[in-house]
């Protein structure tokens, strides 16, 4: 018979557990803010932005997802690649002959796309929310710093910490929480809070 080892996990910092205390309970705003629509109530956009609900929810999956693989790899995680003979001249004029990738993925990110559901989006959200923790409790420093990348909104030479880009992740989760809010309420009169 082969010997089963079991390893007890570490227990978190104090630091970490804060910061994974705070990603939870910004996230747990945003679902809530989901919870008991159909996939139809969470695409509309009862306002005249562009927002709907599972849009926001997709929104911030992807953005947690980018920030948690920064603070294991650091900079090859960002990638904004421009088509060939495109500039960020041409986009910023709005000229370029072809978009890239990135921005047509980023602008899907806020909408449900035909076959997708709530209940699909909210699950991957879980599942991303889970993979990030797990990235906080084992980076062995919160203050490994990367480069950013070489892009027109950010400025040349700036570098990022593992510990900034998680209160980045918690600020942008609470933002897009209160949007969540106020198109809820805008739907049906409830909001989270």
């Amino acid at each position: 018979m082969a010997a089963t080892t079991t390893t007890t996990p570490t227990p978190l910092d104090a630091e970490r557990a804060d910061l994974i205390g705070a990603l939870a309970s910004v996230r747990g705003a945003l679902t809530a803010s989901v919870a008991g629509l159909g996939d139809e109530e969470a695409g509309q956009r009862p306002t005249v932005s562009a927002l709907c609900l599972g849009g926001l929810v997709k929104h911030v999956t992807a953005v947690e997802e980018t920030w948690a693989r920064f603070m294991v790899e650091g900079t090859s995680a960002l990638r904004f690649d421009l088509p060939d003979g495109v500039t960020w001249a041409d986009l910023a004029a709005g000229t370029a002959r072809e978009l890239p990738r990135w921005m047509t993925e980023r602008e899907d990110e806020f909408r449900m796309l035909p076959g997708e559901t709530l209940a699909g989006v909210v699950e991957r959200y879980e599942e991303v929310a889970g993979r990030t923790d797990a990235v906080i409790a084992s980076v062995p420093d919160l203050s490994t710093a990367y480069a950013m990348p070489d892009v027109p909104w950010q400025e040349p030479g700036e570098v990022r910490s593992v510990r900034r880009v998680i209160a980045h992740v918690i600020a942008e989760t609470a933002q897009h929480a209160g949007h969540a809010d106020i198109l809820r309420e805008t739907l049906d009169g409830r909001t989270s809070s």
